[in-house]
Formats: C-alpha cells, structure tokens, sequence
C-alpha cells in the first residue's frame, strides 16, 4: 500500500517508521495522538475517528484551516511558491509578517511558506515565541499541493486541538488507541535537547507521561504505544510495556555527521 507524505517537513516526522507504527498499534475506533505534529500515522491509518493534539497553536489553526477551507487555501499558498519569493530578503521579511500577524489564515499561509523554505524545514521558536529559522536556499522549494488535498480529505474525520498532552489523554475512553510521539529523550547526558515549541518537554513529563500510559490501560482500558529513543532511562519507564526496536534514519539534523542510523523503541501498553 503507497504510504502518504505529510505537506509539512518535520523533526522526528514519522513517514520512514509509519510501517513499523502500524504493525504494533492496536485496533480501535479512534486514534488519539497527543504529539500530532506533521500527522504521518494519522495520514497512514485508518481508524473511524481522531483526536489529534499539539502544544503549538500554529500548527492546529493551519490543520483546521486545510480542513475546512483546502481550495482557499490552496490558491493562496501557491503564490508564495515562486522564484520571487525563494529570495533572502523577501523569506526574512515575511517571517517577520508572520511573527507580527495575528491574523490566523494569513498566519497559516506563512506558516507553510516557512516550513518550506527555511533551514532543514525545522519549526523553533525563540523565548520570546517568534520563529527564528533561517532562509534555507533550495534552489526549487516544493509546492504540497496533492498532500494538501489528501490531508483535507482525511481530516473530515479527524478534530484538532490546541492543548497540553495530559488535556488530550483524559480524552482516552474505551474503544481509543493512544499513540505517542513526544520530543524524544536525549541519547546522552551532553546532547543538546532542542525545543521545537516555546513550551519545553522536560525529563519529568518523560516520566508521567510513561505512568500516564499505564494508569489509561488499567483504568479505561485503553492501550498506548509510545515512541522513543532507545535509553536506559526509557527502558525502565516503559518497563510494564512490550517494548520493540525500530531502526530510524534522522533526516533533520545541524551536524551532517549526525545523519545516521538510531535505534528507537516503540513501547505498547497493552
């Protein structure tokens, strides 16, 4: 079966894993994912109905926007998809409309227009909450228009939320599958542990994350798969779970030496 690409690039996106994912998520009839980002599990599977969270507002609001209003859309961010605007000056000028915008369509254009244009296609945000990727310099950058359209067709089934993970998990009824995608543990004590949203996601949510998974299995019922990096600290979190290797490729990355294989895990409750 042909696996559908997210219109978004995106840190830890899920695409190269979505099969192995798939093989280890139960069976249910909606998916809740608390971590939604660039929505490659949600766009590969095929449960009746989704709840799909994220921290960042920009994020959700151009999910809700593609939803609703694709062809609109679609027209409008087309024009930011030309040799005019692939140019320096015109990519920092409008990233400075876009952290000055409050309007939340022409927002969302922007939002795509930077995700596709800026360096390595990451989404960082600075302590005062505006973007600071710089230009990236793609000779042509590509234009989403068919994962646009799928992503609106998908989505009629699905609601996206703004909200904090431990908001989304108390969602969880029985029936639900839960599937986690949080900002990944470091792989070691020195490694930096990039902030792609204003609202960091420390050690401590790691950990309750991992008892909250247990407490909805033994509570509602509801089994949770969560991914992550493959740590002594994330094996004894997820200790109560099944736990499987997975083999990942990171594709964004400052350090080119750093483009390499990383042994992840998938721990299911269940």
């Amino acid at each position: 079966m042909k696996k559908n690409r997210a219109f978004l690039k995106w840190a830890g996106g899920k695409y190269p894993l979505v099969d192995d994912i798939k093989r280890y998520l139960p069976a249910g009839d909606c998916l809740i994912e608390p971590f939604v980002g660039a929505g490659s599990v949600f766009l590969n599977t095929d449960y009746d109905a989704y709840i799909l969270a994220d921290i960042n507002s920009d994020l959700i609001n151009l999910y809700n926007i593609v939803k609703t209003r694709h062809e609109e859309f679609i027209r409008d961010a087309r024009e930011l998809f030309t040799p005019e605007f692939n140019q320096s000056e015109l990519y920092y000028q409008l990233r400075g409309e876009f952290n000055a915008c409050n309007d939340v369509y022409r927002r969302s254009l922007l939002f795509l227009y930077l995700n596709r244009h800026c360096y390595n296609g990451l989404c960082r945000y600075n302590l005062s909450g505006s973007f600071n990727v710089p230009f990236g310099r793609y000779k042509k950058p590509y234009f989403p228009e068919d994962e646009l359209r799928w992503f609106s067709e998908k989505a009629q089934n699905a609601q996206f939320v703004c909200e904090h993970y431990q908001q989304t998990l108390l969602k969880a009824q029985k029936g639900s599958v839960v599937y986690c995608d949080p900002p990944y543990v470091p792989l070691s004590a020195t490694a930096n542990f990039t902030a792609y949203h204003t609202n960091s996601f420390n050690l401590n949510d790691q950990q309750n994350l991992a008892n909250l998974a247990k407490q909805l299995l033994s509570e509602r019922q509801v089994p949770v798969l969560i991914s992550n990096h493959d740590t002594e600290l994330t094996r004894d979190w997820y200790s109560s779970a099944t736990l499987h290797e997975v083999t990942a490729r990171r594709t964004i990355s400052s350090n080119i030496l750093q483009r390499s294989k990383v042994i992840e895990l998938l721990a299911l409750f269940s």
